[in-house]
């Protein structure tokens, strides 16, 4: 029974940690017509975000030079973090109006005509006060090729702003919009991760010298176990300066390069799947209690393929932004595959430290056992967040505390980094580094393959 819910405990832990969120743009290029008259754009933003839009029409019919236009935009602000994301995929404009806990601002109806070539400017909107009412439209000068300001946030907030043209008669009219501050184009519920991913990609830098400096004293006894801590901590670094760069870019440009994004995920799956091959491999005692895994190996190998393969599909799936079921069919082998990767390294955890035990080797037992305490730390830690992260993000009726979602994705980062950390220590190479290595005479190799039984 235990171990059945140990295993339903895993299964959940892996499951959960694959919903992450992709970062939202900053700009958006669409068109709109007598067909379509209308696109909405969610966007968390700060105080002071500015909304800028360029309009160029023409009309449908050839043999017309000019069409009436009847432009409106509204601005929609939602308390709940739950109602912006359910809205941000609603199809029917009177939906956007009939939901509670929200507040607008609406431009009212807007006279334009649209001709070949030409470009609308609208006119720019301000307020009193957040939620007074408008004082003034400015219109500024026409004619200008280049993205106009129509309005400045005034406070923090989920909003979706809507722009509407309506015409008697067919029109196609290409439309350019940006969300932008003074820091840039990332919105609110992203910005915090920016410095974040800048931080631990230092941190990464940090602990990669530090791991070349004394694996390069310690070069003659290095163990292999110390060359795969070695590759994980490259992968992190440049996992960590690839996640940055990308909401760096986006915060630079407003948009994301889906081949850039893609590949830093694939990247991150390269990372987590040499970590957790790294694990088993420690668990499994190769090194330090067996001389070499035999017929064990291909079974390591076989998981890590399969969990790369996997990870990439779920990833991919994820960034296209694909259907919630297809994205459910990718995330449920990887949790049922990483939950069967953690029963295994427990299993084999209790297995080595019993054979070092029987051996009385007690410099290995000592370094197991530590080993074995971090990662128990690490349940635990990851059980606390996720009651934490459940009851506060998962089942609140109104999230209104959505400034701290980023936590959600930064804390996975951060006991990664932690494990690592301490698996560094307990691996750190040492002029007593052959303590740790497989030695014939005092650990006998009878019980190498124990673990194929």
């Amino acid at each position: 029974m235990k171990e059945s819910k140990f295993f339903a405990f895993c299964w959940f832990c892996s499951f959960f940690g694959l919903l992450v969120a992709f970062p939202e743009q900053g700009k958006w290029d669409f068109q709109l017509s007598s067909e379509m008259p209308y696109m909405p754009i969610p966007k968390s933003v700060y105080e002071g975000f500015k909304i800028y839009t360029q309009i160029t029409c023409e009309p449908y019919e050839q043999s017309k030079e000019s069409v009436k236009l009847k432009i409106s935009w509204a601005l929609i602000e939602y308390k709940c973090w739950e109602e912006y994301v359910r809205m941000s995929y609603n199809t029917q404009y009177e939906a956007f109006f009939m939901t509670p806990n929200q507040s607008k601002v609406e431009s009212g109806l807007i006279d334009e005509h649209c001709t070949r070539g030409g470009h609308i400017v609208l006119p720019e909107l301000k307020l009193k006060e957040p939620g007074q009412k408008m004082i003034s439209k400015s219109r500024r000068e026409t004619g200008k090729n280049e993205p106009q300001s129509i309005f400045t946030i005034t406070k923090d907030g989920l909003y979706i702003f809507i722009l509407r043209i309506d015409s008697q008669d067919s029109f196609v009219a290409n439309v350019h919009v940006e969300m932008k501050s003074e820091q840039g184009y990332l919105s609110a519920v992203d910005w915090p991760l920016l410095p974040f991913y800048g931080a631990m990609c230092l941190v990464y830098v940090v602990l990669g010298i530090i791991w070349l400096a004394v694996s390069f004293l310690q070069w003659r006894d290095l163990l292999r176990i110390q060359f795969w801590i070695g590759g994980v901590i490259l992968l992190g670094m440049l996992e960590k300066a690839m996640f940055y760069g990308e909401y760096q870019s986006i915060n630079s440009t407003g948009v994301s390069v889906k081949g850039m994004v893609l590949l830093a995920e694939w990247v991150s799956c390269g990372k987590r799947t040499l970590a957790r091959m790294l694990v088993i491999i420690v668990s499994l005692g190769f090194g330090i209690v067996k001389p070499r895994l035999g017929p064990m190996l291909h079974r390591v190998v076989g998981t890590g393929a399969l969990y790369l393969v996997l990870a990439c599909v779920e990833s991919f799936l994820r960034i296209m932004h694909t259907k919630n079921d297809q994205l459910l069919v990718a995330s449920i082998p990887l949790a049922v595959l990483d939950s069967a990767i953690c029963w295994w390294i427990f299993t084999s955890l209790v297995q080595t430290t019993r054979t070092l035990r029987l051996r009385r080797n007690m410099v290995k037992l000592s370094l197991y056992r530590h080993f074995t305490n971090t990662l128990i730390f690490a349940v635990l830690a990851s059980v606390v967040f996720m009651l934490y992260s459940i009851k506060t993000h998962r089942f609140a009726e109104c999230l209104t505390d959505w400034k701290e979602l980023w936590v959600d994705d930064a804390f996975w980062h951060v006991l990664f980094s932690t494990l690592l950390l301490v698996i560094m220590i307990l691996w750190r190479p040492t002029n007593n580094n052959q303590r740790y290595a497989f030695t014939p005479l005092l650990d006998n190799p009878e019980d190498e393959d124990d673990d194929e039984e």
